[in-house]
């Protein structure tokens, strides 16, 4: 009997994905907001670095990939949330990422 996923075992899930511009999970940029679970139904709440970024697609795109081979989910819903997006919503190791590829 397998166990039924939980927002931590998605959000273990959503680091796997880099951002398409630069090579850091778009979990430790402080892109996804929220994760949760409904059944087999996951909802991600993302904020995006800024309304024209041309990867919008793409990360959606990533995620709804990733999460449906979730073993258990069966639906993948992506919420942008229009919540300001700051440096200071970088994770530590999304900070060291960034400075080892010479950005921040």
């Amino acid at each position: 009997m397998s166990s039924r996923p939980t927002p931590e075992s998605l959000r273990e899930a959503l680091a796997e994905i880099s951002d398409p511009e630069y090579p850091i999970s778009i979990v430790d940029l402080g892109l996804v907001r929220g994760v949760t679970v409904h059944e087999s139904t996951a909802t991600v709440q993302i904020a995006f670095c800024s309304l024209g970024c041309p990867c919008i697609e793409l990360i959606v795109e990533d995620i709804e990939q990733r999460l449906l081979e979730v073993p258990g989910i069966d639906r993948v819903e992506v919420e942008e949330v229009f919540e300001r997006w700051t440096r200071s919503d970088i994770s530590p190791d999304g900070l060291k990422g960034l400075r080892q590829i010479g950005v921040a």
